[in-house]
């Protein structure tokens, strides 16, 4: 077994269980690309059993900190079973779901989505990191196993995988069928393709989120709705199905914005698929094919204001290195939208970049607010939903950070 040697006092994270090890804390030792490798002290103490990557500045990932463990296929067919069979203990209104979340799951670099039900249901895997891929096949059999399902379709074209010198795949890893797939999520459908959709498809950690906004919609009966970076139309959908609730779509205006064609369309498709913004339906909906920035620009120089604004916009700072750049365009288009918010209306802004943090995303909205002259109540703070876990002893699994803000009124 070959062993990774640390430099003195680098053990300390691991012995917080903390599965990463840095390029910078390692003395001497070396491996294969996802080969097991035991993690020990600059003393010699064992530490953990982890999957060395030779590109990486995380050289290894901790697979176990149990010595007497075996890293095997039933190691990780247990791993798998046991992160499958979690999903149980949260209320998950929807048949789109979040099976294995990396780190949080004991699997570093795997990501796994069931979408669908029964048998007809399909997995879509991302293996993004040199262990997962060295332990593909076995993992891909483990899955199935645990899930009684026989699809599984594999996304693994992330940025991630350049920094584990692995190029992208996407496929059939196992079984075939069609790509395009029908969810439930809440009170409505959504729509998308495994194939060619965003991450695996869809953004299954704003499940909560949306629902939130279908609650806000229904209280507070939105006259006009702004949906920026609309992807596929979920908040759009969600806004909907609050209004009809409350029996106020007469009347209201939706507007998607988002610079995806293809996207645009299937989000055009899942207002209709749940019946929304037909003719005589009393709805407009209006979908915009456009850069965000520029259309809020133009809506700002019209004087076209509204009561509800969502921004979800995609990942600008990927890691720390990409904050400063990244908190400019966070802070653009927040102050944008706040000078295009109603008062008392309500806008919901989030942001999915691990380099940005909690603290910094709420002053970068604090500051978007100074400098549109802007004030409001921050009335909740929202995160991903509890199938997208983080877990006390890996904190850099809080990604998704979202704020309600309510603009105090005149």
């Amino acid at each position: 077994m070959k062993t990774l040697r640390l430099k003195p006092g680098k053990e300390r994270s691991l012995l917080r269980r903390h599965p990463w090890v840095f390029e910078s804390a390692i003395a001497r030792g070396g491996a294969d690309s996802g080969e097991t490798v035991r993690v020990e002290s600059h003393e010699g103490a064992f530490l953990a059993w982890a999957a060395f990557s030779a590109e990486s500045k995380i050289r290894a990932r901790a697979w176990s900190f149990v010595e007497t463990q075996r890293i095997d296929a039933a190691f990780l067919a247990s791993v798998c079973a046991r992160a499958v069979n979690a999903r149980g203990l949260f209320d998950l209104q929807s048949d789109g779901v979040r099976l294995i979340h990396g780190e949080a799951d004991g699997l570093p670099g795997l990501i796994v989505d069931r979408y669908g039900s029964g048998p007809d249901g399909v997995l879509v895997a991302q293996f993004l990191s040199a262990g997962v891929e060295r332990w593909k096949n076995v993992i891909a059999d483990a899955l199935l196993e645990a899930t009684g399902l026989t699809r599984l379709y594999e996304r693994s074209d992330a940025s991630g995988r350049e920094r584990e010198g692995l190029k992208p795949v996407t496929g059939w890893l196992r079984g075939e069928g069609a790509t395009a797939i029908t969810i439930r999520e809440h009170d409505w459908q959504l729509s998308l393709d495994i194939a060619t959709g965003h991450k695996t498809g869809f953004y299954l950690d704003q499940r909560d989120s949306r629902q939130r906004f279908a609650e806000l919609a229904k209280h507070r009966r939105f006259r006009r709705v702004l949906n920026c970076f609309c992807y596929t139309g979920g908040f759009t959908v969600a806004a909907l199905a609050g209004l009809k609730a409350a029996g106020a779509l007469d009347g209201a205006e939706l507007v998607s914005v988002d610079s995806s064609l293809p996207a645009l369309n299937l989000a055009r498709a899942n207002v209709a698929l749940n019946g929304f913004g037909g003719e005589g339906s009393g709805v407009t909906t209006e979908f915009l094919d456009a850069n965000v920035n520029t259309v809020l620009r133009e809506f700002v120089e019209q004087g076209r204001t509204f009561d509800a604004i969502v921004l979800d916009p995609p990942k600008f700072a990927p890691t720390v290195a990409h904050a400063e750049r990244a908190a400019r365009a966070y802070k653009d288009i927040n102050r944008l939208a706040l000078k295009i918010l109603e008062p008392g209306g309500v806008l919901l802004t989030f942001s999915c970049s691990g380099g940005i943090g909690a603290d910094l995303f709420h002053k970068i909205v604090a500051s978007a607010g100074l400098d549109a002259n802007v004030d409001g109540y921050i009335s909740e703070r929202l995160g991903a939903a509890p199938d997208h876990p983080m877990t006390i002893e890996f904190p850099e699994g809080e990604y998704l950070k979202g704020l309600v803000v309510v603009r105090k009124p005149a």
